[in-house]
């Protein structure tokens, strides 16, 4: 019996990642940034921003090639440490 995770995914792939905050002007440049330090490659269109009816909160989606699970556990991990982001799917 092994410890690895058996993963329903199959890499390389598209994988969107949300992330959800209090409405600002920087929350979007804050998520790129922290997903950039582990996918560089990210496209110009890899980013949508929908804010909630009121502008309370965003929700941002980035779109990476993800390589790996290590990859994407790396990017969730680093999402949920910032004080900007209040949930990660």
């Amino acid at each position: 019996m092994t410890n690895q995770r058996a993963s329903l995914l199959e890499f390389p792939c598209d994988f969107p990642i949300k992330a959800f905050g209090h409405y600002s002007d920087e929350l979007d440049q804050i998520v790129v940034a922290i997903v950039r330090r582990h996918a560089p490659d990210l496209g110009e269109n890899a980013v949508a921003i929908r804010a909630s009816k009121g502008n309370r909160y965003a929700a941002i989606t980035v779109t990476v090639r993800a390589q790996s699970q290590a990859q994407l556990d790396a990017i969730y991990t680093d999402l949920t440490a910032s004080e900007a982001v209040i949930m990660s799917l």
